[in-house]
């Protein structure tokens, strides 16, 4: 095998003869993706990589020049809940709850850049600092409006 191209060609070739012998032979037991052959190969592997890490630095970029206050999702929490508390009717006629979701959403989404739960050791989302800001607020919702 010569280069990449041909390498791309003849793993394509060597899965359609096999293909075919299989067909041949009456084996029904196979599953398409199974195969080592269908592996990536290490150059796809590290030309992954390298696309991932720009990825992830591009990511870290996004809110740098953001003040701590506002792409903080507990600070950003915090200040909702004592609107809340302190002018509880504007706080409903701004219909908080319905634009809570929009408004954190790109902050989430940029912790979850990164966040893979087919690998071994992935952490679960309910362990995350964004979910248990948002479960705490809404825990601290439930008792405020139970007062």
């Amino acid at each position: 095998i010569h280069g990449e191209g041909n390498s791309s060609e003849f793993l394509t070739k060597y899965r359609t003869c096999r293909q075919q012998v299989r067909e041949c032979s009456g084996e029904g037991d196979h599953h398409e993706g199974m195969s080592s052959d269908d592996e990536l190969t290490l150059t796809e592997v590290t030309e992954f990589q390298k696309r991932k890490d720009n990825v992830l630095e591009d990511s870290r970029k996004i809110f740098e020049d953001v003040h701590a206050d506002f792409c903080d999702i507990r600070k950003i929490l915090l200040k909702f809940q004592e609107w809340k508390e302190k002018f509880p009717e504007s706080y409903c006629d701004a219909y908080i709850s319905f634009c809570l979701p929009k408004l954190l959403n790109p902050l989430i989404r940029v912790q979850l850049i990164n966040w893979n739960p087919l690998e071994q050791n992935f952490t679960e989302l309910e362990e995350m600092p964004w979910f248990r800001a948002i479960e705490e607020f809404s825990c601290a919702k439930n008792i405020s409006e139970s007062k």
